[in-house]
């Protein structure tokens, strides 16, 4: 046989683009419209509604950048339409088929019910199937003119990420509003051919099932009347069907497919698009599930729920009907799905606590999994948090963008630092926005990882990043590809019964232990670094008023626990840590707006604060201790004075002088309290650091290095930190001013300035402090630089192997060394509160109050010594999304802490975003809870969420060993019990004789105790 490929390929791509597609809609007529473009912000539908509207005519510009037109569209179906399947088919003058990313629309009846959203890839809206004839169409469309950020593929800075810089262009050209008829059996036809022909070259060239459907549509294509496509296209059907009845072979992978719609809560438009980004997509898909009665979506994000719930009624009801009939499931068990390594240890808990309670509360449905397809890498802790939640599986595929290793697995156990496992896919599609091409279908086969002990993976399906969600093309396909020969055999179902199913047939897949690093977009740890800070202030800020609040409502008569005030501030905060908005990857929109909500839940936090400790009773002034470690240090009077102080764990004492053990004295450049001597060179950098204690230099070379670097990724500017950046930098050397600021005996300080680059400057103040080897550098900086990286360096004459990076309940040890491809690419890290280096017998930690990125390097010295370089990343200045991101001022601390081991890290840790709070009250006699014994850590105390009154505490093992301890009340115990996350009771919890809990905990264990309280007579 001649080889006739080319000649056939070709000519089945020509008859199916440019005659069977377009044949799609047999007949259409041109809907009557008119238009009001809303002022400013969008409006009601009842405001839109009374507006007055202006004819409007097909070709014309319309819609300012991240506008609100509303479109009238009036029409009547012709009478000779009878009996046909009619829709409208709406063209808003989309730019490419991207839905998520520029013009959408919200199709509405004039009752204001929401019957289903428009995009390029989702135009029509059903009228009638079958028509009558003469039905009267009256539609009012609220389309959104957001912009396409991602225009040429982000390769220059936009102004159009803010309303304040976007200016007021319309940025569309209306195509077309008409109503038309569907050709059904072209329909069919146009998805027969699509399936095939991507079934057909992805088949190798020498299966005889790719020469098979070749000469197949070869056939097809002569029974394709040119002149009669419509009256020809079943007839063509039928040639195609014998191809298309053949079973897949009895050893085929199956894909278990999931309509899905990731929506981010914020990126590339801000969070008031988000809300009705949502309204659009759950109509969509409500509407595709009335069609389809295969159809199953799966859909996380509780926020996004309660969103639909307040703001469109009756998508929430469509909503509520379509999980009653099983076809919409509720999963991820998150307030939304967030960033998978910078949220602290409590928010993540809270994330899946209030995501969890959502999903019961409304649907009566305890949701199984952590559904988190896109986040930047995922923390080691994940795996005890999600089971603690009552989840059995953990879902992503993130991991698939590693930029250098390719990750083993698909299917496995993933086991966090305390040991628990949960089981754990990544899809192979390698995608959570499939649409079943042929190309999915060929990478998701050959990508699998555990042939011959697992047969089957997991395939998010639909549009997706800025919704839109599955399509009635892509359910056509699914059912298409359900049983064909020479594709994997889809099945749409609940993602529950592909875990079961998974987990039966491969109950001893391998297991993949500590953290899911993903290598790329690891600028995210660093990038905004305001929104970083409001994070981080925003979590120890709810701790204190959470443990204060706990403290009035015990022992103050009258007070008011604030639960409705708590549960919307974490909520507030649990939203801002989005994966899209957390690590500084959205339009400037988004942080500008992100800045000012942390600043109001500061502000409000603050209060709530005040009031608890002012509830107390008035009182002279006291210092009130968040931390849950005894403190002795410094703190200031409201007058600025310095006083030395000792006050408990969780509890208060009175503003009095205690003696620290010795003063400080500050000798020129040079700071000693006794503990530590530090000397400041002329150049501002840390000459030597000695520790007193050990007798032994700290530093091997210059401390405190600022070094800036060129900073240009290859792509993905605010994501991504590669490896070359490390090629280019100026140490910052020269001072503009070396200036003693305070020679206290309690209380030495050193000023350093430095101008550089584009009118940057940064002051630092070192300063040492009575009774304390810390020594803080507090960092005011105002930024002008353009795509540069600010490092602090601290080059330690330590040799440790590994480095200790506090993550959520615990921390993580990371190799110094670069053995290998997978050492090598984590040449960026993160972590939270502090990093510790060390060797046996001596260690150091670098704490930080806002930090999160970080390297650690280690090189050996011409002396046979070793130096272990930690490097904070301090700011960074991508253009792109945000053309201004990082740009102004900042206020940050971090901190050397000479001689310290891991429980001293943890400690100081919490000390530097914990400051003792100075106000005149007369306290509380005793702390709610106090806890003896190494390495027991109290990280939350309130009062239980059912508003029951019981005490709740969480509580963690910190220095990654095992622990015994005691946890004493101070207010009468009338029993415990252990809890989930959800503060449902597991079991009584063990009561010694005094009425203390005792408390055993594994390495890193988290432990949730439920108090109740014993009532007075």
């Amino acid at each position: 046989m001649h080889d006739e490929r080319r000649r056939i390929e070709e000519r089945a791509e020509r008859l199916h683009t440019q005659r069977i597609k377009p044949a799609i809609y047999a007949a259409t007529v041109p809907f009557a419209v008119e238009a009001w473009q809303a002022p400013g912000e969008p409006v009601s539908f009842e405001e839109a509604a009374a507006a007055r509207y202006e004819p409007f005519a097909m070709g014309t510009p319309w819609g300012p950048p991240w506008g609100t037109t509303w479109f009238r569209m009036r029409g009547q179906v012709p009478a000779e339409w009878a009996g046909k399947r009619v829709e409208a088919v709406i063209d808003l003058g989309f730019v490419g088929d991207w839905p998520g990313n520029q013009a959408e629309a919200l199709v509405h009846l004039p009752d204001g019910r929401p019957l289903k959203a428009v995009n390029p890839l989702n135009q029509y809206v059903p009228i009638a199937n079958p028509a009558s004839g003469g039905e009267t169409i009256d539609y009012l469309v609220e389309a959104a003119s957001n912009p396409d950020i991602l225009a040429d593929n982000f390769s220059a800075p936009t102004p159009l990420g803010d309303v304040l810089t976007a200016g007021d262009q319309p940025l569309y050209v209306f195509k077309s509003a008409d109503i038309a008829v569907l050709d059904e059996d072209v329909w069919h036809l146009d998805l027969d051919l699509q399936v095939l022909r991507e079934l057909m070259v992805h088949l190798g060239e020498h299966e005889p099932r790719r020469h098979e459907i070749l000469h197949t549509l070869d056939r097809a294509m002569d029974a394709l009347d040119l002149d009669d496509v419509s009256g020809s296209a079943a007839a063509v059907r039928e040639v195609l069907a014998p191809v298309l009845a053949k079973p897949a072979h009895a050893s085929a992978h199956t894909i278990s497919g999931v309509g899905h719609a990731h929506i981010d809560s914020a990126w590339l438009w801000p969070i008031r698009e988000t809300k009705r980004k949502t309204s659009r997509t759950f109509s969509n898909v409500t509407s595709l599930a009335d069609e389809y009665e295969d159809f199953i979506f799966a859909c996380s994000q509780a926020q996004q729920y309660e969103w639909v719930r307040d703001n469109y009624p009756h998508v929430w009801a469509r909503i509520q009907d379509s999980v009653k009939k099983g076809q919409w499931a509720p999963v991820g068990g998150m307030w939304v799905e967030a960033d998978g390594n910078l949220p602290g240890g409590e928010a993540m808990a809270r994330q899946l606590i209030h995501g969890k309670r959502f999903f019961i509360e409304h649907f009566g449905i305890e949701t199984k999994g952590v559904w988190l397809p896109d986040s930047f890498g995922y923390t080691a802790a994940y795996p005890q948090l999600a089971k603690l939640a009552g989840n059995e599986w953990f879902l992503t595929q993130k991991i698939s963008w590693n930029q250098t290793n390719k990750f083993p697995h698909h299917t496995f156990w993933w086991e966090g630092i305390d040991g628990t496992r949960i089981f754990t896919h990544f899809p192979p599609v390698d995608t959570y926005n499939a649409r079943f091409s042929g190309e999915e279908m060929d990478r998701a086969v050959r990508n699998y990882s555990e042939k011959g002990a697992g047969k089957r993976s997991l395939a998010p399906f639909g549009w997706g990043d800025g919704g839109g969600g599955p399509t009635r093309e892509i359910m056509e396909r699914a059912r298409r590809l359900a049983d064909l020969e020479g594709s994997p055999k889809v099945v749409v179902e609940h993602p529950d019964d592909f875990f079961a199913k998974a987990r039966e047939e491969y109950p001893d897949a391998p297991v993949w232990n500590g953290e899911l690093y993903l290598e790329l977009h690891r600028a995210t740890y660093t990038s905004q670094a305001r929104t970083k800070q409001g994070n981080r202030r925003s979590e120890h800020l709810l701790r204190e008023a959470e443990l204060w609040a706990t403290t009035a409502a015990l022992h103050a008569p009258g007070y008011a626990y604030p639960h409705e005030k708590l549960d919307r501030l974490w909520k507030t905060v649990l939203l801002h840590q989005f994966h899209d908005i957390l690590p500084g990857s959205s339009i400037a929109w988004v942080h500008r707006e992100a800045e000012a909500e942390y600043a109001r839940v500061a502000a409000e936090l603050q209060a709530l604060t005040a009031e608890a400790i002012t509830a107390l009773g008035a009182g002279s002034a006291r210092v009130f201790n968040t931390s849950p470690y005894d403190r002795a240090e410094v703190v200031r009077t409201s007058e600025g004075a310095p006083v030395y102080v000792k006050v408990p764990a969780s509890g208060s004492a009175p503003l009095a002088a205690a003696e620290p053990p010795q003063p400080v004295t500050v000798e020129g450049r040079v700071l000693d309290n006794g503990l530590v001597r530090v000397e400041v060179a002329e150049d501002g950098t840390l000459a030597s650091v000695r520790d007193l204690r050990a007798g032994r230099e700290v530093l091997a070379d210059q401390g405190n290095l600022l070094r800036l670097h060129t900073d240009l990724p290859n792509y993905w500017d605010a994501w991504d930190i590669d490896k070359h950046y490390q090629n280019r930098y100026r140490d910052l050397l020269e001072a503009d001013a070396v200036t003693v600021v305070e020679a206290d005996p309690l209380v030495g300080a050193i000023r350093v300035e430095r101008s550089f680059g584009k009118g940057s400057k940064i002051t630092q103040t070192i300063t040492v402090r009575a009774g304390s080897p810390r020594i803080d550098f507090e960092t005011d900086i105002d930024w002008h630089e353009v795509e540069k990286i600010l490092k602090a360096g601290f080059p330690v004459d330590v040799r440790a192997p590994h480095s200790s990076a506090e993550i959520q309940f615990g921390h993580i040890q990371r190799p110094t060394h670069t053995n290998t491809s997978w050492e090598a690419a984590r040449f960026e890290v993160s972590g939270h509160r502090w990093v510790h280096i060390g060797e046996p017998g001596y260690g150091v930690a670098v704490i930080n109050d806002s930090t999160y990125g970080h390297d650690v390097s280690r090189t050996v010295r011409e002396d046979g010594g070793t130096t272990t370089t930690v490097r904070l990343s301090l700011v960074r200045a991508p253009r792109i999304p945000d053309p201004e991101a990082d740009q102004g001022k900042h206020r940050l601390t971090y901190s050397l802490l000479p001689g310290a081991r891991i429980e001293d890290a943890v400690a100081e840790g919490y000390a530097l975003n914990l400051p003792l709070r100075v106000a005149e009250s007369a306290g509380a006699p005793e702390p709610v809870v106090s806890v003896a014994g190494e390495g027991v850590t109290v990280e939350a105390v309130k009062l239980a969420d059912d508003e029951s009154g019981d005490v709740v505490v969480r509580l963690y093992e910190s220095r990654g060993g095992r622990a015994q301890g005691v946890l004493r009340t101070g207010f009468p115990l009338a029993g415990a019990q252990v809890t989930d996350l959800l503060e449902r009771p597991l079991q009584d919890a063990d009561l010694d004789g005094d009425g203390a809990v005792a408390v055993t905990l594994r390495p890193f264990q988290v432990l949730t105790l439920r108090l109740k309280r014993a009532r007075e007579s």
